[in-house]
């Protein structure tokens, strides 16, 4: 019986979730949890048109969630000075909340990388301020604080799911691989999984991708219904 490994970019997949699941409340972590699951089985019986098992959780070798943890160090803010506290944030909580209620899933692996702040500045001026500030349309003296956003970017998420694809078709653990994404820095991990003679179906949730991506692909296909066309619109935007 064939075996397909499920594998989700947190990331990607939050920021297309509020297009794809827009009756799903985004900012409830039990319910994007579900909606997770949704997308498994959904990918686990498309797959069983197929294959036609008794039950279509056969076909799962594992689903695995791919993200960072949140930034846990406090910050002062450019202009004001005043201290945030990224633990206590609404999206600290929100993921560290996420991150339990998968890990109580079955079959589901949680894979964390890291959160850092750039070493080499600590916020960057928004595109809309920039271009304010050298419009002449404000002077240096009226930036606000929420005129900068924090130089923070996630570091090993990537890597872990390069190497995760890698280590399933080097060790055969599953004949499918489904990936929930739409970056195509993945393209060299997808070419070696093909020449190992897995299929690679790319589900990147209703948004176009690079063609350089779509050519290193066996299958385009996404677990969840197409959304209405103005959501889709704008999400292709982001």
């Amino acid at each position: 019986m064939p075996k397909a490994a499920i594998l989700i970019d947190g990331g990607y997949f939050l920021k297309r979730f509020p297009f794809v699941c827009p009756n799903v409340e985004a900012s409830d972590p039990e319910a994007v949890a579900n909606s997770l699951e949704t997308l498994v089985r959904s990918h686990l019986n498309q797959l069983n048109e197929v294959y036609r098992v008794p039950n279509p959780s056969q076909l799962l070798y594992r689903s695995f969630y791919y993200d960072a943890r949140p930034y846990s160090r406090r910050v002062h803010k450019p202009v004001s000075k005043k201290v945030i506290n990224y633990t206590k944030s609404g999206e600290a909580v929100f993921r560290k909340k996420l991150f339990e209620a998968l890990r109580r899933r079955p079959s589901f692996a949680v894979r964390l990388g890291e959160v850092r702040k750039d070493m080499s500045r600590s916020w960057i001026l928004k595109a809309g301020a920039q271009k304010s500030l050298l419009n002449g349309g404000i002077k240096a003296a009226d930036l606000a604080d929420n005129d900068f956003s924090p130089a923070l970017r996630q570091k090993g998420v990537d890597m872990r799911i390069g190497l995760d694809i890698a280590s399933i078709a080097l060790k055969r653990q599953a004949d499918i691989i489904v990936l929930v994404s739409g970056d195509a820095d993945f393209v060299p991990a997808a070419k070696l999984a093909r020449r190992e003679g897995l299929q690679f179906i790319l589900d990147p949730l209703w948004k176009n991708i690079p063609p350089d991506l779509s050519e290193h692909i066996d299958r385009l296909r996404s677990g969840f219904p197409k959304p209405r066309a103005g959501a889709g619109a704008a999400a292709s935007e982001d």
